[in-house]
């Protein structure tokens, strides 16, 4: 069993700024020993742009690298890959570093995965139909899985993701809201170790429907749902409005939040603290966690771009993968 965990690093669209990020990552020392998954010219390419150090080393001893160095696994361009213009022929290399670090995941060489930031259009623009790398794991890995996004201040699990506004009323279903619980549930105590999850869910009308006059989702759905599990000794509060869900006294009781929506949630996690956040896909069978932050292809190259949250994602699934260790899973 290894000591420490080890992660696979994907670098996401080579002309954005995830590669130049994983540059400075490999400038400092982590609880965890990093694999990064890319073409080889992209990163020293980023490096020399940063006049930073890289040395890319073999993959078999990660704990070799030290700061300026990162252990690698080459994924090769179709085409050089040039600062702020993505190259549809790149979209076969930038799903392959993706389904090639999972791999390795899933055959127990790596304890988790951290990802940056891809470019959707460019991946379909090469032929490659694409509508997001959560999709892509969970297809690959053959789970159902739950989108959260964390920082210091706060957990917001989506119970519908990237739906227009008139589909997330007829996508909130019992069953669907079942299984994203115990995704979630399972998760804060195998992932986060907590070993009874505070977890409040809020309501999808204005008000939590306001015993029914401004909507019966929460009195046909969501209730029945909840009280159903608090019968299995699951503590779960709402449903809430989502208004006044997260002021910070009503926070500190909670663990975890489920949003009905992703403008339900995500504004507030964002604004409380952008910069560290992180993506967390939840029922993988190891931890992945993503930057949350797009390409910033107007910043490649410019050594601007801030890796803080790509910092937090590292030390998130460090944390993750640790715990996993620890519990044997």
């Amino acid at each position: 069993m290894r000591q420490r965990p080890r992660l696979a690093l994907v670098p996401g669209e080579p002309a954005g700024i995830g590669p130049e990020l994983v540059v400075r990552a490999a400038q400092r020392s982590w609880d965890a020993d990093l694999v990064v998954y890319g073409d080889r010219n992209a990163l020293l390419h980023a490096a020399q742009a940063l006049g930073l150090p890289l040395r890319l080393i073999s993959p078999n001893d990660p704990s070799a690298a030290g700061p300026g160095a990162l252990a690698h696994v080459e994924i090769p361009l179709a085409a050089p890959a040039a600062f702020g213009h993505p190259e549809p022929r790149n979209a076969r290399a930038t799903i392959a570093a993706l389904e090639t670090a999972a791999g390795a995941c899933l055959q127990g060489l790596c304890d988790g995965i951290v990802t940056g930031p891809v470019h959707k259009a460019a991946i379909n623009d090469g032929g490659i139909p694409y509508t997001g790398t959560t999709e892509l794991l969970a297809a690959q890995a053959g789970c159902e899985v739950v989108m959260m996004l964390a920082n210091d201040i706060v957990r917001v699990a989506l119970a519908t993701t990237h739906l227009p506004l008139r589909e997330v009323a007829d996508a909130i279903t019992a069953d669907g809201l079942e299984r994203t619980l115990r995704i979630l549930h399972a998760a804060l105590r195998r992932d986060f170790g907590i070993d009874t999850p505070r977890i409040a869910v809020l309501g999808l009308n204005p008000h939590a429907g306001e015993d029914g006059h401004l909507g019966r989702e929460e009195l046909d759905i969501v209730i029945p749902l909840l009280d159903r599990l608090r019968g299995e000794s699951w503590t779960l509060i709402g449903p809430l409005p989502a208004d006044t869900a997260f002021l910070p006294a009503k926070l500190r009781g909670f663990d975890a939040v489920l949003a009905m929506y992703h403008d339900q949630g995500l504004p507030v996690l964002k604004y409380s603290g952008f910069e560290q956040a992180v993506n967390l896909t939840l029922g993988l069978p190891y931890p992945r966690v993503a930057v949350d932050h797009g390409t910033a292809l107007d910043l490649a190259g410019r050594g601007v771009a801030d890796p803080s949250s790509l910092f937090a994602a590292i030390e998130t699934c460090t944390r993750l993968a640790r715990n996993r260790m620890r519990a044997g899973t």
